[in-house]
């Protein structure tokens, strides 16, 4: 097929040429279609719900709020994990999918549970609701509304926040591709009706007047319209509250002298602001108003940034005189810098391969065309990257190298210059001889130039199997690597031979050119030294041994890292204060902050400080936290650093004078990555679980100062969750009781008085502003304030809130986070200057020596080296997959293990130059050095393949010497073996060396594959010559050894996992066993979708039939040809049919859940069956091990007796075999423990194996009254009675259909032509003239009502059907529970027997034979057989205790007690 596409393409230039040009067309097409962005989105799938309750604390928020939603969520399918937050005012909690689900449907499932959320949450406590569908790569532009010189003083911050609110985000909304606009800072404006306490009590007015004053004033209505001659009037009323003196002249009520009371005799009206969670800071200069553009879930970043800078254009139009926007952070900036990279980095690389391909052919023609091949394959992968959704970014286009790229052109290319060059014709070919001589010779080489691309896209396929976050980052550069290889592919097939045809010289006389002089040097240093490595072969291969060790030994100490820190180019310092500071302290740090580094920093542009949560709060800092976006200058401006990591020690430092403040430095968009991933900003995070907040907090400490002195930690955060101070008032039930108060009516009046409560809307034209009621600010400004609230009592008069509650200043809880549930805090760090496992390594190990955690509490690490230690567990799949691919794909080609292992020895050797170039450059392991290793790992095998096939090809030429062939065919294939080699690294070499933004992920990978190819290089040209000679002379190898050996080799890279996986989980208790049967059993799962299904289709039960629609037109009626008739039916059942299916899906529905619940408890049966069981085993091996122990003591007596000659060989022969015995029987119960240890792992349906925590057997209690065991609660014989009931319903439905059918319907029709009227008349009618009139109709079972009634004599013996199997099944339970009960009472007295009488004089006879056998009473005979019978009564015991304990199992499951 190849050679046919060779020899059509040769043929067919002029389509070819065509089809070429249609690629460019399309490649160029698809490149400015092309999502655009720095990096790919890594952000897992999420949804967030968001609950704002200002007026609740942390520990209520969690257990009114935060819990009721996790609870919910839970429930939903795919689910990968759920984390929580909870602190004063706000609920976060977050919700993971799996990968590869919509996130549309997760936001459905999400929203339908959100309903049964809310009725669990008390009224008015909080109103959950969705985060934007936007991702760590969202927030794509952030700006400040600000005012221009000279206009500071006509807009203050309550006025910017509106215009943010009201004109700008309101704009931005309907850009495409934006998902929401979050507001920054300053003050939302409200009306607010500030109330005087004292006024109040004067006028005996209470705070529920205000609230019922300002309901009943602030209100439109309508009356309708009024007619008056031809004109209508609307009729509507104007009591809509317009501007505050309308607030201030409303009625509270009159007083008792008739005297009116309005507002503003009891409370000051103005303009106020909400109680604030946030604010913005800018450059020192104090408060400003900011906000976030977030971006839609999928779109194209650059696309969208260049929308919203459109659309901020034209905002700017529309704003008052003097107010600006100003942008501080667009991600245009890092998405150039990172293209600019990959571009220059690709121009770049091509450059060098042409160069070198110019070179080593020695043909400008052919060398132009081989370079032709680097754009048309970029441009193809560009068009399947639009295509497949791939985007462009650092990540996707930066592992392109186009050494790898045109391997097979120039495979192709040489191949027909060397055969042009042996023509020797002496003249100028013709096109046709041109064209036959470039088929023939590129058909001859096809194998290899096919072979050679399909190899690397082998080695690509694991990389694409990778999932989560390494699977977002390296899959596209996968994808895109494999689409411009089989670009390659395509045009090597089609545009180089045509190409090749068309453009090369066709004078077949051959000249020396640079490339053979180039070559002569090689040959010159490479013939004298493949002859010395041919006789120093030991040597040789114990140098490469050696260096293979050394570099297994860098290796395990180089260290590790997620991915290296990609430099966004500005700084994200996350800012925090003391805990349980005020939002006022924060913006005088940051302000402060602020001016440190734009007075102290050339390099600082400008500085933003958003404190605490936006109006969106999905980063939902408190008012002590702050994050410091520091925008900086270009690199080459910079003054004070060279490099990120000490422009930012340096910075901390300068920092460090604000006492009371912590700065941890790191990237806008890696810390938005870190948080919404792992719910942790820091690289590193320590999370603690537990229960008790204050015991969290204390092994917080302890871990933080642990923390402290590992090196590379900086930037510790610890999590403050408790010892915060709060006002707590605690209420006097008796006092309540007294005075006529609920607890309630305290609560609204103190949520009223602090927290402000809405009395209604204020509408300014389209803006709506809150309507506000609160105390004034002096009246709450302390705790006296509280103290001295007024309550209205029921009778109108009003006491403090000190004479009913206790009102004092408590430490309590700040925030709680959770994740599945369990309680959390962290202690977190960045890393630098150092890797990150090394730290967490170093870090683990001195925790573990120091911190005793209590039981319960567990430690896990999180942030980026959880990333890691997944990524690693992968690559730990992917990498042996690698190998395994390249090995087949070997065999297949030469159809020889032997060949195919010495080709495959090109990989260690290659990772040998890998790993020394990583550690010459101080880089630590990281998963884009391990994907630069399986594209090493593809690249390296190349050139042994091009050398073996010479040896191969050469020893059918008959050449039988083995050094002969060797030094000949190293000769002939230097060129290709130094052209691949050097073709692939330079191109590669850009990358390596880049310093620019966005490099540092690639500098790994490019430093890899460049070692890599050195090392393996020198393999294929001295090392591999030598092993052949070895598996050619002296070695026979076996191919069942040689697969047995690959494929152990190849597991050894998952031992560690395999181990680690076995640990097995301990239960506690048989409930939690249960419980976790019940949530993992798939059988239940299966059970409650098939529930859900009925419930389906119980809306089919009213299935009408399909309305009929029918149009008549011609000549029906009179000599008129245009006549019409419009017909309407419908049919349906009787409504009795409809009825008794609805019937009939209710009963199936309740015979669907009582199938699952006998499901459940033949579960629950064998769960605790397999519990006991296993427990049984676990108590003989406690009693096994110590019989061991005392036969061991048996042992060393017998042994010194017969050693001081007291007795005979036979007693130690006898003592002996009496411990092999035990052994046995020890290995036997071992066995049967991993056995009822697999059963219950498999009931549980867990990954590890499962375990139990129990101590001696125990008798089983029975939870009810054996008397009252009755088998009518057996869900299984309720499942057969709800069959009855089906059966009945389906006989109902069967017999309803006796019944006829209705049909009812309209016609409408023409009747053109001559006619009479009522009167006898002559009238003409036409087709304006209308003819109505319905019809009804009964469809009769005449002739089907005798099949109809087989039907219903069918359903009622079903139903006579099941009654059989319901009296079989209960008569058989019946009759096996009677039969428990007798064998319980026969266990029962057995029991007592022992329990009395056995089990005291087996233990009485044990010590007594111990002691009669050590003072010398009886000889070991009388010993052995005491101990014996001593073992025997106690393993009777618990054989008894066992089989009781499983009657009273089966009599619970057939009583259907779980």
């Amino acid at each position: 097929m190849l050679d046919k596409i060779i020899q059509f393409s040769v043929k067919n230039k002029l389509i070819i040429g065509l089809l070429t040009l249609g690629l460019i067309i399309w490649g160029g097409y698809s490149l400015t279609r092309l999502p655009i962005d720095a990096v790919p989105d890594i952000t897992n799938n999420q949804v967030q719900v968001i609950t704002s309750s200002p007026s609740l604390a942390a520990e209520e928020v969690e257990r009114l709020i935060t819990f009721p939603i996790e609870i919910t969520m839970a429930t939903i399918p795919e689910l990968d994990e759920i984390r929580s937050f909870s602190r004063f005012g706000l609920s976060v909690v977050t919700i993971v999918f799996k990968e590869d689900v919509d996130v549309y449907w997760a936001r459905q499932q999400v929203n339908e549970r959100l309903a049964d959320v809310q009725a669990q949450i008390p009224p008015g406590v909080g109103q959950p609701g969705m985060a934007p569908i936007t991702t760590g790569l969202g927030e794509i532009y952030q700006y400040v509304v600000g005012t221009e010189p000279g206009y500071e003083d006509q807009y203050d911050a309550r006025e910017l926040r509106t215009i943010q609110d009201w004109i700008v985000r309101r704009q931005l909304l309907g850009t495409p591709g934006v998902a929401d606009v979050s507001s920054f800072g300053g003050f939302l404006k409200q009306y607010e009706i500030a109330i005087d306490p004292n006024k109040l009590k004067a006028m005996n007015i209470s705070i529920a007047d205000i609230f019922q004053a300002l309901e009943e004033n602030n209100e439109n209505t309508g009356g309708a319209y009024i007619e008056k001659n031809l004109n209508a009037y609307f009729i509507r009323s104007e009591g809509l509250v317009s501007d505050l003196d309308d607030i201030r002249q409303m009625l509270v009520k009159s007083n008792a002298d008739g005297i009116p009371v309005l507002i503003r005799d009891v409370a000051k009206v103005e303009l106020g602001g909400a109680v604030r969670y946030g604010a913005t800071t800018r450059n020192g200069e104090g408060e400003v108003v900011s906000a976030i553009v977030m971006m839609l879930k999928g779109e194209n970043s650059a696309e969208v940034i260049d929308n919203v800078k459109s659309r901020i254009d034209q905002i700017r139009k529309t704003l008052p005189e003097g107010v600006t926007i100003e942008p501080f952070l667009d991600r245009t900036k890092l998405v150039d810098t990172a293209i600019g990279t990959v571009t220059t980095n690709l121009t770049e690389g091509a450059l060098i391969v042409i160069f070198v391909l110019l070179l080593l052919l020695g043909n400008l023609r052919a060398g132009l065309i081989v370079a032709s091949v680097i754009p048309l394959a970029l441009i193809f992968a560009f068009g399947m990257m639009n295509l497949f959704g791939v985007s462009g970014n650092l990540m996707s286009l930066g592992a392109i190298d186009f050494g790898l790229i045109v391997d097979g052109a120039v495979i192709i290319v040489e191949a027909t210059l060397h055969h042009l060059g042996m023509l020797k014709l002496g003249r100028r070919l013709t096109q046709t001889e041109m064209d036959e001589e470039v088929y023939q010779s590129a058909s001859k080489i096809r194998n290899s130039a096919a072979f050679g691309e399909i190899i690397i896209l082998i080695v690509y396929l694991p990389i694409l199997a990778l999932v989560g976050t390494e699977g977002k980052m390296f899959g596209p550069m996968a994808q895109t690597v494999s689409f411009a290889i089989l670009g390659a592919f395509i045009l090597s097939l089609t545009y180089v031979p045509m190409m090749s045809a068309l453009v090369l010289s066709k004078k077949t006389e051959y000249k020396p050119n640079i490339s053979d002089k180039i070559m002569g040097f090689f040959h010159k240093l490479y013939n004298p030294t493949i002859r010395w490595a041919m006789h120093k072969r030991p040597l040789i291969l114990v140098v490469v041994l050696g260096l293979f060790g050394i570099s297994l030994w860098v290796f395990s100490n180089m260290g590790g890292e997620f991915v290296p820190t990609l430099e966004e180019g500005d700084f994200a310092v996350e800012t925090r204060v003391m805990t349980g500071s005020s939002l006022e302290n924060t913006i005088l740090a940051t302000t402060q902050a602020e001016k440190i580094l734009l007075e102290q920093f050339p390099e600082v542009e400008q500085v933003v400080s958003k404190i605490g949560a936006g109006e969106i709060p999905t980063d939902p800092m408190p008012v002590e936290a702050a994050d410091l976006m520091i925008i900086l200058k270009n690199k080459s401006e910079w003054v004070s650093a060279s490099d990120r990591e000490e422009l930012a020690n340096k910075m901390a430092e300068a920092l460090a004078v604000i006492p009371g403040v912590t700065f941890g430095f790191q990237q806008p968009i890696q810390m938005r990555f870190n948080e919404l991933m792992t719910g942790v900003r820091q690289d590193v995070a320590v999370k603690i679980y537990g229960e008790d907040l204050n015991a969290l907090s204390e092994y917080a400490e302890q871990i933080g100062k642990i923390a402290t002195s590992v090196e590379g930690a900086v930037d510790l955060y610890i999590e403050e969750v408790t010892g915060i101070p709060q006002i707590v008032i605690n209420y006097k039930r008796d006092q309540l009781a007294k005075y006529g108060l609920t607890i309630r009516d305290v609560n609204r009046s103190v949520q009223a008085a602090f927290a402000g409560a809405s009395a209604g809307l204020v509408y300014e034209n389209e803006r709506r502003f809150d309507l506000v009621v609160r105390l004034s600010k002096v009246n709450r400004s302390d705790v006296e304030s509280v103290r001295n609230l007024y309550i209205s009592r029921k009778d109108g008069h009003q006491i403090p809130l000190y004479q009913v509650a206790d009102v004092a200043i408590k430490d309590g809880p700040y925030q709680i986070q959770r994740d599945d549930t369990r309680r959390r805090i962290i202690v977190a760090f960045n890393v630098r200057n150092r890797d990150v496992e090394s730290v967490v390594t170093e870090l683990r190990g001195k925790i573990d020596e120091s911190v005793v955690l209590a039981p319960g509490y567990s430690v896990t690490y999180g942030g980026q080296f959880e990333n890691l230690v997944e990524a690693r567990e992968r690559l730990s799949y992917a990498v042996p997959l690698a190998l395994l691919l390249i090995f087949v794909l070997l065999y297949f080609t030469f159809g020889s293990i032997k060949q195919g292992i010495l080709i495959f020895t090109a990989i260690p050797l290659s990772a040998i130059g890998g790993i020394f170039a990583l550690s010459l450059r101080g880089m630590p392991f990281s998963i884009s050095a391990g994907v630069g290793f399986i594209a090493l790992f593809g690249v390296a095998v190349l050139n042994g393949i091009v050398l073996i096939s010479e040896f191969n090809h050469l020893k059918k030429d008959g050449i039988t010497d083995i050094f002969e062939r060797i030094y000949q065919g190293t000769r002939i294939r230097l060129r290709p073996v130094i052209m691949t080699a050097a073709v692939a690294s330079l191109g590669f070499l850009p990358m390596a060396l880049s310093e620019s933004g966005g490099a540092e992920v690639q500098r790994p990978l490019a430093t890899v594959v460049i070692g890599g190819l050195l090392s393996a290089t020198f393999l294929t040209l001295v090392v591999l010559p030598i092993l052949y000679y070895y598996f050619e002379r002296g070695i026979k190898v076996k191919s069942g050894a040689v697969v047995t050996a690959l494929v152990f080799g190849l597991m050894l890279f998952q031992t560690p996992n395999v181990l680690a996986q076995e640990k097995p989980i301990v239960y506690q208790s048989l409930e939690e066993a249960i419980q976790m049967a019940i949530a993992n059993n798939p059988s239940l799962k299966a059970a409650d979708l098939q529930t859900l299904q009925e419930k389906a289709l119980k809306g089919a039960s009213w299935n009408l039939p399909k309305t009929s629609l029918s149009l008549t037109h011609g000549q029906y009626n009179s000599i008129y040809d245009n006549d019409n008739q419009f017909n309407i039916s419908q049919s349906f059942a009787f409504p009795t049919v409809y009825a008794n299916q609805n019937q009939l899906a209710k009963a199936q529905i309740e015979a669907s859940e009582w199938r699952r619940t006998a499901t459940q408890n033949e579960l629950v049966n064998q769960v605790k069956a397999t519990w006991y069981t296993l427990w049984l085993e676990k108590s003989k091996r406690t009693l096994l091990l110590e019989q061991d122990s005392i036969y061991q003591r048996f042992v060393r007596a017998a042994n010194l007796r017969y050693k001081t000659g007291e007795s005979n060989l036979l007693e130690k022969a006898t003592a002996e075999s009496q411990v092999a015995e035990i052994e046995v029987m020890l290995a036997q119960n071992q066995s049967d423990i991993e056995i009822y240890q697999t059963m219950l792992k498999t009931l549980l349906n867990v990954e590890s194996v499962a375990d139990i925590a129990v101590d001696s057997l125990e008798a089983r209690e029975l939870t009810f009254l054996l008397e009252s065991a009755d088998v009518n609660n057996n869900p299984t014989l309720a499942w057969f009675r709800q069959q009855i009931a089906v059966a009945e319903r389906e006989k109902s439905v069967e017999r309803s259909r006796l019944m006829p059918d209705l049909t009812v319907g309209y016609f409408n029709q023409s009747l053109n032509g001559p006619n009479q009227d009522i009167n006898g008349n002559p009238v003409t009618f036409n087709s304006g003239d209308r003819f109505t009139g319905f019809q009804v109709g009964l469809a009769i079972p005449i002739f089907g009502a005798k099949s109809q009634s087989s039907v219903i004599k069918a359903s009622e013996l079903k139903r006579q059907e099941s009654e059989a199997r319901l009296k079989a099944t209960s008569n058989e339970l019946e009759g096996r529970l009677e039969s428990l009960i007798q064998q319980y009472q026969k266990f029962q007295n057995s029991l007592e027997y022992y329990q009395l009488n056995a089990l005291p004089q087996a233990e009485l006879i044990l010590k007594q034979a111990q002691k009669g056998f050590e003072s010398g009473d009886i000889g070991y005979v009388e010993y052995t057989q005491g101990l014996s019978r001593a073992l025997s009564v106690q393993f009777n015991y618990l054989d008894i205790l066992n089989q009781y304990n499983q009657t009273i199992i089966q009599i619970e499951f057939i009583a259907g007690v779980q």
